[in-house]
């Protein structure tokens, strides 16, 4: 992959960016383009691309940060953006002496095989006509049904006063399926939208027409459903559904900027029992295929996979590459930005509760009585409690060991920390969801994962008498 900015450039910006004094200096650069299409009650709606271009420069000295950032990728415009960075940064003082640079030797989790821009469109055209007649197959009761896709290849190039020299390429691709159901009970919607670092060849193993009956039965499901229970009940989470949960709950909790603000239940606990002893969580950027896979982070750091909770002891936290060198420890890899026009800040990538050795049948059977969620939407998350409250967009019954009616209206309300306590069975399957973490304003693209497992104990807020 040839370089974005010629690297002797990159080491003339650095120096710029140092000359009013600072203890270090950064040049972020970014080359993105996306393309996308939807499909909405039989027709096209939209197909469009586009690209973004340009650096961000970030100078450090102390606890004052300057950033700055520009399209213009000349000497000049780089110049002009290094020189800015510093002014904000300026603290007097001498300089450090960037070091020479050495290549970031990381690879990448996977290699792209097909790249989506060679794909024409009318082949692309194809695939959500195909979504929209399945979906319409699925049931009489549908009214209306819109499918779209989504893809990108992000390009990067890091250098950095410490001598770090790296760069990496990303593609992702992504389907989407949105469906409305007319019954009895009203109006119902499903929807289903898997997403991989992938190229094309993820419609080798995604099909429009399994996402678009996955998201009508879902609606039509709905219309059936009788009002969710009310009350402290064992939930079963499916493989995948409560990935979002552990994401919100537990994830950011375990991000080293918001412990370092006191703004983390998990604050201070680290080599304590945090959770049962079934729990390991683990987060991992290199994990092939996923949504937030990628070979380094946005600060030039090598992806790694990070255990934070293992067998329920907290072991680490997440941590991005300045608040490590405060600490006196390494990177974990975790510094990440929405764009080149954004600061990096501490980020999960594809964060997940490993699998273990139960049965899911027989989890679901040694439940007498209780709600089994397939799918959860969105929801409210206090970092500093741990409190949550999540929305059920696709859950049942269990009733005898069995799976039986449809709820709808149902919502998860607990708090992190004793969820992960309250666990008492996990599955030996396993699956993830794909999805946008937003921080601070900023998004980026992120993978949760979990086996199907039952938690003891949640309080689920419904709406049956």
């Amino acid at each position: 992959m040839p370089d974005l900015v010629d690297p002797e450039l990159l080491r003339r910006t650095i120096d710029t960016a140092l000359r009013h004094g600072g203890e270090f200096a950064e040049v972020f650069v970014e080359d993105r383009r996306s393309a996308g299409g939807s499909f909405d009650d039989g027709a096209v709606e939209s197909l469009s691309s586009g690209r973004d271009r340009g650096a961000g420069i970030r100078v450090v000295r102390g606890e004052t940060t300057g950033f700055a950032h520009t399209s213009d990728l000349s000497e000049a415009g780089l110049a002009e953006a290094a020189a800015a960075a510093s002014a904000a940064a300026r603290g007097g003082g001498g300089t450090v002496e960037a070091r020479p640079f050495a290549r970031v030797d990381a690879p990448r989790p996977h290699e792209i095989e097909v790249a989506p821009e060679s794909i024409p469109k009318a082949e692309k055209v194809a695939l959500l006509e195909r979504a929209d007649a399945a979906a319409r197959e699925a049931g009489s009761a549908i009214r209306q049904v819109s499918a779209g896709f989504a893809e990108g290849r992000r390009r990067i190039m890091v250098a950095n006063s410490d001598g770090v020299l790296a760069g990496d390429e990303t593609v992702r691709t992504r389907f989407t399926v949105n469906v409305v159901a007319e019954g009895d009970t009203g109006f119902q919607t499903g929807s289903e939208a898997p997403g991989y670092a992938v190229g094309w060849e993820y419609f080798d193993t995604v099909t429009p027409e399994s996402v678009a009956r996955t998201a009508a039965t879902r609606a039509l499901t709905l219309l059936d459903a009788v009002p969710a229970p009310s009350g402290k009940l064992p939930v079963v989470l499916k493989r995948g559904a409560g990935g979002v949960l552990f994401h919100e709950a537990c994830g950011h909790g375990l991000e080293a900027d918001l412990v370092s603000k006191h703004a983390s239940v998990f604050e201070g606990k680290v080599g304590e029992q945090v959770a049962s002893e079934l729990v390991t969580i683990v987060d991992d950027g290199l994990l092939a295929r996923q949504w937030g896979a990628s070979a380094i982070d946005d600060e030039g750091m090598p992806a790694a996979r990070n255990v934070l909770i293992e067998h329920g002891i907290l072991t680490d936290y997440m941590w991005d590459l300045l608040r490590a060198r405060r600490a006196g420890r390494a990177s974990s890899g975790n510094g990440r930005r929405q764009t080149y026009a954004d600061l990096p800040m501490v980020r999960m990538t594809n964060t997940y509760l490993e699998a273990g050795d139960d049965d899911p049948e027989d989890i679901i059977a040694g439940t007498e009585y209780g709600l089994y969620c397939v799918q959860l939407g969105g929801g409210q998350v206090n970092t500093t409690t741990g409190d949550f409250v999540f929305g059920v967009t696709e859950a049942y019954l269990i009733e005898g060991g069995r799976i039986t009616k449809p709820v709808r209206a149902a919502q998860l309300i607990g708090n992190g920390p004793e969820t992960l306590k309250l666990i008492d069975a996990v599955g030996n399957d396993f699956d993830t969801w794909a999805g946008t973490c937003g921080k601070d304003g900023q998004g980026v693209p992120v993978s949760a994962g979990q086996p199907t497992l039952r938690v003891r104990e949640l309080t689920v807020g419904g709406t049956a008498a």
